[in-house]
């Protein structure tokens, strides 16, 4: 299942290099010797990580030649760089994101109803939950949907979680979503979606990690309550962070109403950091992140 596709094909170039002179020029010679068409560009110097970082996008009929041979000669570019980092992506090739979901429904709600408006650009080919009680929503959208149940003993655990990488991988994802999953993804399984494994966490972080963050909060007496998208690593809700938001709450909220408030927050933080990651805006450095808007 897809949603409509952009109208207009683009190449989009990334790559992070230590930081030095010349980058800029290097990188903006080569497009204009051979024709490329800029059509955005963004660029980060970071100071304390020593590293440059940027994202050029182009129009591909600018070009008389493929993104195969773009590729090539931007690789040589980047070598002579000593770039990290190097992707050519073609806007052309459809991203794909699979979805983990447990019990609650609002950020698959939202998320569905983004991309069947075709507001997120993307194809989401399979739902996994570890509950069945989103089912009807997934078959209401036409994804199809696989119920995994999770047992909470070890070796079930290890089997279940066996199963979810074996069909998550089989989808070819660019992206595997946690939109409010539930539950704690193994170190290895971590390991193995480096980068493509993105959860939304509630609660702003790195304050109030791990389960019942809205009571967290509470129990605080904060006057701020957040939602925050990070890519997910072994170490619980500590990934390098990708969007946050927060709102205003008080003495008169109790938690019951910081979860109703916050499923709002959770929804939007969700769908903009999905949209700067599968849009190659989101650069890793080291716990941090580059995110170009």
């Amino acid at each position: 299942m897809s949603a409509p596709a952009l109208p207009d094909r683009r190449y989009v170039l990334t790559l992070a290099c230590p930081d030095g002179t010349g980058i800029i020029a290097g990188i903006t010679s080569f497009l204009a010797e051979i024709g490329g068409w800029i059509v955005d560009a963004a660029y980060h110097s970071d100071e304390e990580s020593g590293r440059f970082f940027t994202r050029q996008e182009i129009r591909a009929d600018s070009l008389d030649f493929g993104v195969d041979e773009l590729r090539d000669r931007f690789a040589a570019v980047a070598d002579r760089l000593a770039a990290d980092h190097v992707q050519v992506v073609d806007t052309a090739v459809r991203k794909r994101m699979v979805l983990l979901v447990s019990r609650e429904g609002h950020c698959l709600y939202d998320i569905l109803g983004r991309w069947h408006s075709g507001e997120l650009d993307v194809d989401i080919p399979l739902v996994i939950g570890n509950h069945a009680d989103l089912e009807p929503v997934a078959t209401m959208f036409g994804i199809p949907f696989v119920h995994v149940p999770v047992p909470s003993d070890a070796d079930g655990k290890q089997a279940a979680f066996a199963e979810i990488r074996r069909l998550a991988e089989a989808a070819t994802p660019d992206a595997i979503v946690l939109a409010r999953f539930m539950q704690v993804v193994p170190a290895d399984l971590c390991a193995a979606w480096d980068g493509l494994l993105i959860n939304i966490h509630h609660g702003f972080l790195p304050s109030f990690r791990g389960a019942r963050p809205y009571h967290q909060a509470y129990a605080r007496g904060v006057k701020l309550i957040g939602a925050t998208c990070h890519y997910v690593t072994a170490e619980l809700d500590a990934g390098p962070i990708i969007e946050q938001d927060v709102i205003h709450v008080d003495h008169t909220d109790s938690p019951a109403v910081m979860i109703r408030r916050g499923r709002d927050i959770e929804r939007s933080v969700l769908f903009n950091g999905l949209v700067a990651h599968l849009q190659d805006r989101v650069f890793r450095d080291g716990l941090r992140t580059v995110v170009f808007r």
